[in-house]
């Protein structure tokens, strides 16, 4: 049976912050995620919000000091296109261009995206895990071949947003709003890992959502690069993915997606080798085995391994 829900349409972000103060009340982007939640039981609104009724919550807005602030009701299809995010941003562009299917691109909002929940099969089929209120996790030791080999345990599910690894790099600050006001949160500490909290993603609480992302001037332009493996060619989540951006000033971040629970940022040490440049094949491929140390893959999944590394190895090699 189909879970029945109110609409509202939000005319202001105050008004918003008033509607999704009431019990029962979600935000609403694109409904690519969320209303496939609901018929699958595991979401159950009493209302949804809609933010993308909010005047200029999909505006790309770019500042004179180069940063960017972006609404969260911006489309995915409309961020891939967007000139001067591919100009000033190309990683996220890459990263926006690679979302699903091209329905789902022009769908699926910004917001939305970053707040999907993950695909693990046991979490999406009703079985009893962790993140639905269970004991323990089937997928340890059951059909793991897409989860995590970094940041995991007790949950292995990764999480399958391609904006947010490409926005970690970009070290972008996510605007969060609520009737306590706005705070801003760097993607880097946006998600949470299972040992934290298994049954669920970020550090939102409840009556908290994203209304804007920012990206600071430091990462405009330099060299950027987005890519990702998946089991197709196309319209699939990553099997692993890969963002590495090498800063005007020289510094250089590198973000795997599809390996961990959340975005998972490669070691520093890493990075600032990568940043000295001077890297042969053989240079390379050492960094991308250091940067894998701690991966410990589960009994179907350890492919992933050598997938991140060849990513890591291709991305290295781009920016360094």
């Amino acid at each position: 049976m189909t879970h029945p829900f109110e609409y509202r349409a939000a005319t202001s972000l105050e008004h918003a912050v008033r509607e999704l103060a009431e019990p029962g009340a979600m935000p609403l982007g694109g409904g690519t995620d969320l209303l496939v939640a609901i018929d699958e039981r595991l979401a159950a609104p009493n209302t949804l919000v809609d933010l993308r009724t909010i005047p200029g919550s999909a505006d790309v807005v770019m500042h004179r000091d180069g940063s960017v602030t972006i609404g969260a009701a911006a489309r995915i299809a409309d961020l891939a296109k967007d000139q001067r995010i591919s100009a000033q941003f190309p990683a996220l562009a890459q990263a926006c261009d690679v979302v699903g299917t091209p329905a789902l691109r022009h769908m699926g909002t910004l917001g939305g995206n970053l707040c999907q929940r993950p695909r693990c099969w046991y979490f999406r089929r009703g079985i009893s895990c962790l993140k639905s209120g269970g004991s323990s996790c089937p997928a340890k030791d059951g059909e793991n071949q897409y989860l995590a080999i970094l940041d995991a345990g007790p949950c292995y599910a990764v999480h399958p947003s391609d904006p947010a690894v490409a926005l970690t790099a970009l070290e972008a600050f996510a605007i969060v709003s609520s009737s306590s006001g706005s705070r801003k949160v760097a993607m880097a500490d946006l998600y949470l890992v299972p040992s934290e909290r298994a049954d669920r993603e970020t550090t939102l609480e409840r009556h908290e959502f994203i209304s804007a992302i920012t990206i600071p001037a430091e990462s405009v332009g330099g060299t950027q690069r987005y890519h990702k493996l998946m089991q197709r060619d196309a319209w699939d989540f990553a099997l692993v993915s890969a963002a590495a951006c090498k800063r005007m000033d020289g510094g250089v971040r590198i973000v795997l997606g599809g390996v961990a629970p959340r975005p998972w940022r490669v070691n520093s040490s890493v990075e600032e080798d990568v940043a000295s440049g001077g890297l042969d094949d053989e240079a390379i491929a050492t960094l991308a085995d250091r940067a894998l140390l701690d991966a410990k893959p589960l009994s179907k999944n350890a492919y992933k391994v050598e997938l991140a590394a060849t990513l890591l190895r291709r991305v290295i090699s781009e920016v360094a």
